[in-house]
């Protein structure tokens, strides 16, 4: 026997089905996606200024470090306090702050680990590589999820990454 639902956009199943796919999308993937694109690329300024500005591995990770967890806090309190859901249909302010919190903090955790290694250079390529990495995994969601053509997914990711990364850099080095 067949389990999955008959493709007809009457049948009941193939409305519960779509109807779980949307709430989770509401509830789950663009708070996440909201929180990882933060966290990826807010966060690059101040971590990116502080390896220039001091080419100190240490001092660079605790900045790092707190900008992930300060944008991670802050993002969560701002999608939980922004909707109940109730009107809107986004699912429980609960669940959309916690995973946007999250996605935050992961999004800035991950650029900032590299500087957990010796060797200022060595440190600040992989970061690099990883900020590349973050953004396009955030291409590919925005692809997968919000049905946006890649080419247009990467290239709005990439360009406000770079931006807030030279940023970074020119205030570490001015």
């Amino acid at each position: 026997m067949n389990d999955t639902p008959p493709s007809t956009p009457d049948h009941p199943e193939h409305t519960t089905l779509k109807e779980k796919e949307r709430r989770f999308v509401l509830e789950v993937v663009q708070p996440g996606l909201a929180g990882l694109m933060d966290g990826s690329v807010s966060t690059l300024a101040p971590l990116f200024a502080a390896a220039f500005a001091t080419e100190d591995n240490t001092q660079t990770f605790k900045i790092g470090l707190a900008a992930a967890v300060g944008a991670g806090v802050s993002m969560a309190f701002a999608e939980a306090m922004s909707d109940d859901g109730r009107i809107s249909g986004r699912g429980s302010p609960w669940t959309r702050g916690t995973v946007c919190g999250v996605a935050t903090t992961i999004g800035g955790i991950g650029h900032t680990l590299p500087y957990l290694l010796p060797g200022f250079m060595t440190a600040t390529v992989l970061a690099t590589i990883v900020v590349i990495i973050e953004l396009l995994v955030i291409a590919l969601i925005r692809k997968r999820y919000m049905d946006t053509p890649l080419l247009k997914a990467m290239f709005g990711t990439v360009v406000g990454g770079l931006i807030v990364f030279l940023c970074g850099i020119l205030i570490g080095v001015g």
